[in-house]
């Protein structure tokens, strides 16, 4: 599956923290928190394939399966991998195999983003209407997913503006990896298989999250591994919006290992 060189970043000294974002996005969206970050690890930035500076790397079929195996080519061992998202359903996947690991934390990420019976989260009919709209024009279905993103942040508009402006700094994504990242959300259920995960997780939510419902997060609860930080005040972005209150959670658990 790898077919050429992924291109990463790594900046920072100290244990090894590899940072995958979400869907729609690139790297750039970590650049406001980057300084804080790498105060306290050696970072490695990851534009998924499709993504960022990763724009035209090939995978064929674009599945999950196959990113997982491109991306964990890249991650050390002994590291901390960081999902936000989409990142975050690509990390748990990459934990489920890589059990060298010393960490995984998930960002505003469930095992399943989809609701379906009495498990709670996205309703299909949303991931549904950015699919049509993505075949029309890709910048305004951005907006309108970050717009959802930021919902019940207080600085919502702010938000938006600090993610568009870092991630408007690199190469657009492909449709390939925008149209399939959307079949990834809605089709891929880890709930099972992350059961059996035994190396430290740690998940931070924003409280105000509408795309990461409370009783997800509350159904998350069980896992002796796990470790939640829920930020009051913030929506889908946490780390935008706050960004101390995500970094002092990081950092607690870090240092409880």
């Amino acid at each position: 599956m790898k077919t050429s060189t992924l291109f990463t970043e790594t900046r920072g000294n100290g244990p090894d923290l590899v940072m995958l974002h979400g869907w729609g996005v690139n790297s750039g969206v970590w650049q406001p928190i980057s300084h804080l970050l790498q105060d306290h690890f050696r970072v490695t930035y990851i534009d998924l394939p499709g993504f960022g500076r990763n724009a035209h790397y090939p995978i064929m079929p674009y599945t999950l399966n196959n990113l997982s195996t491109v991306v964990s080519a890249y991650i050390p061992s002994r590291a901390r991998v960081l999902g936000w998202s989409m990142g975050g359903l690509l990390a748990q996947h990459i934990a489920l195999t890589r059990q060298d690991l010393a960490g995984l934390i998930t960002v505003a990420s469930t095992p399943k983003f989809v609701s379906e019976g009495s498990w709670p989260g996205i309703k299909p009919a949303v991931l549904s209407m950015f699919e049509k709209q993505l075949k029309g024009d890709f910048t305004k279905t951005l907006d309108r997913f970050l717009a959802i993103q930021a919902l019940g942040s207080a600085s919502a508009k702010n938000d938006i503006k600090t993610i568009q402006h870092h991630v408007e700094q690199l190469p657009m994504p492909s449709e390939v990896a925008l149209h399939n990242g959307l079949v990834i959300l809605s089709e891929t259920d880890l709930r099972e298989k992350m059961q059996t995960i035994s190396i430290p997780m740690l998940q931070i939510f924003g409280k105000l999250d509408s795309l990461v419902p409370k009783a997800a997060i509350e159904l998350m609860q069980h896992n002796q591994n796990v470790t939640q930080h829920i930020i009051d005040h913030a929506s889908h972005g946490p780390f935008i919006s706050h960004p101390e209150a995500f970094i002092d959670g990081l950092l607690n658990w870090h240092q409880g290992l």
